[in-house]
């Protein structure tokens, strides 16, 4: 499974018909060679493989990251929960204690 989370465009290279983009922090290169839409510096794209393939729309995309992040959180807290629940069952003593 594939999961494409809006990346907002922070710079282009026209000669190089590549995009820098900002991937929740992250920045990573994309070609533009495959989309069909013209972009500009702070347009949210989806990407897949290296791709931008489609420009998406800023309302959409900031409801899509927000969703990312709900879901980035829940797992932090189901691992927080986990490492809890591991150190529950350590006494910290030998196996004779």
């Amino acid at each position: 499974m594939c999961l494409s989370i809006p990346s907002q465009i922070t710079r282009i290279d026209r000669s190089r018909n590549v995009a820098t983009v900002d991937t929740m922090g992250v920045a990573r290169e994309a070609s533009l060679d495959l989309i069909d839409q013209s972009v500009d510096v702070g347009d949210y794209v989806l990407i897949h493989i290296g791709f931008a393939m489609n420009k998406i729309d800023e309302a959409d995309a900031l409801q899509s990251l927000e969703a990312y992040r709900e879901i980035i959180a829940m797992m932090e807290e189901e691992e927080l929960q986990h490492l809890i629940t591991q150190s529950d069952r350590c006494t910290g003593r030998g196996e004779d204690a």
